[in-house]
């Protein structure tokens, strides 16, 4: 038997979706958990993120 492919499925953004990035970006989290409370790919919030204008919470460290 052959294995069933789990086909990808495209979600429009809501407005609640748009609501709940900006806010969650407002509260300096990652990219990767918003995406995961969106129950979104991280690359589909960070796209959306960047068509929006929003920034997310930076990893990078500070200078010594």
């Amino acid at each position: 038997m052959a294995m069933r492919v789990k086909r990808r499925t495209i979600r429009a953004w809501s407005s609640e979706d748009v609501r709940s990035l900006r806010g969650f970006a407002k509260a300096r989290m990652s990219g990767r958990q918003i995406a995961t409370k969106l129950k979104r790919t991280p690359g589909a919030v960070s796209q959306k993120a960047f068509a929006l204008g929003v920034r997310f919470r930076s990893i990078r460290k500070k200078k010594s």
